[in-house]
């Protein structure tokens, strides 16, 4: 019995590695194609034609999409390329993912012992609470509502930046909701209460990796690189920030070291490669001052007085234009 369940594992190991190298194949072939038809060669013009040249017409200039208009599309195409990173990390990635490999390895032996110890530490209630509170700070309520503080601030004083900071968050944010719940799903990790901190992979938990982690990082980094390029304060706030968040997932028994350093990881990547990829750099050129079309934001109402000396009422009229 036990060798017919072997024997199915490695078929179903064989099966899996084939695909992948198929899609590898399939994606390696689809980007060698070359992109259009050939052109076909043009007859040489007669000397009749040499002599009337044909007006060229102005060419119509289109406008570039707006990150709102490119935001789905962004997304599907930041998933492509976080699932397809392994294909495409260089020899200049292994200086920190050999060092994050082993710290990850370092900590998944430890995290029976540790895990064990915050459980037989017994219900110490105040370093519960705090803990909540803080780890609330990762939630996707309130990563969300950051970063659409930022985008309405941004739209309606048209400050480029803050408006950019705001759909780059937003961005980044459902990058990482989609990368930690298919990880979740795969791995199946117990929680660090469940049978003793065990933390059993496939069995059914949530916890690899922290979700909290993941999204307080993600959005850390895309505030740190767009206002703390010369600030360095911003940076040591905002990560410290996710920082405190991550550690309170493990102080709060909701997850082991390595589920917090896993996601926190994947949340900088993730916030990383976001601003890298759409990034507007005449905002570095303008010191961070650009201001958007100077029209008025439709988020914003006209706001007029309004006086009735027959009816004896006075007050504000608001009207807001879509």
């Amino acid at each position: 019995m036990s060798k017919n369940i072997l024997c199915v594992l490695r078929a179903r190991r064989a099966a899996t590695l084939c695909v992948l190298i198929l899609l590898f194949a399939w994606s390696a072939s689809a980007q060698s194609k070359p992109q259009g038809p050939p052109t076909q060669a043009q007859p040489s013009p007669t000397p009749e034609a040499k002599s009337t040249p044909a007006a060229s017409p102005t060419p119509e200039v289109k406008p570039t999409p707006t990150l709102e208009h490119r935001f789905f599309r962004n997304v599907l195409h930041d998933q492509g390329a976080i699932w397809t990173s392994p294909f495409h990390a260089g020899r200049g990635d292994a200086k920190w993912l050999a060092p994050l490999g082993l710290s990850a390895a370092v900590l998944f032996s430890t995290d029976r012992h540790t895990g064990g110890e915050m459980i037989e530490g017994g219900d110490n209630s105040t370093r519960l609470r705090i803990s909540r509170d803080i780890s609330r700070g990762g939630s996707l309520y309130a990563t969300g509502g950051i970063a659409a503080v930022f985008y309405l601030f941004g739209r309606g004083e048209h400050d480029a930046r803050a408006r950019e900071t705001g759909l780059l968050g937003a961005e980044a944010l459902v990058d990482s909701a989609i990368v930690v719940q298919v990880l979740k799903t795969a791995s199946r990790r117990q929680r660090p209460p469940t049978d003793h901190a065990s933390g059993e992979f496939f069995s059914g938990g949530s916890s690899f990796p922290s979700g909290h982690a993941i999204s307080a990082w993600a959005l850390a980094t895309v505030v740190a690189k767009e206002y703390g390029r010369h600030r360095p304060l911003v940076q040591v706030g905002v990560y410290g920030l996710a920082t405190a968040v991550s550690i309170s997932r493990f102080t709060g028994r909701n997850h082991f070291l390595s589920d917090v350093l896993v996601g926190s990881a994947l949340g900088y990547g993730i916030g990383r490669y976001v601003y890298r990829r759409n990034h507007d750099t005449s905002l570095d050129a303008s010191g961070g001052a650009k201001k958007t079309s100077g029209a008025r934001s439709k988020l914003l109402p006209l706001v007029a007085p309004r006086f009735s000396r027959a009816e004896r009422t006075y007050g504000l009229a608001l009207a807001w234009d879509f």
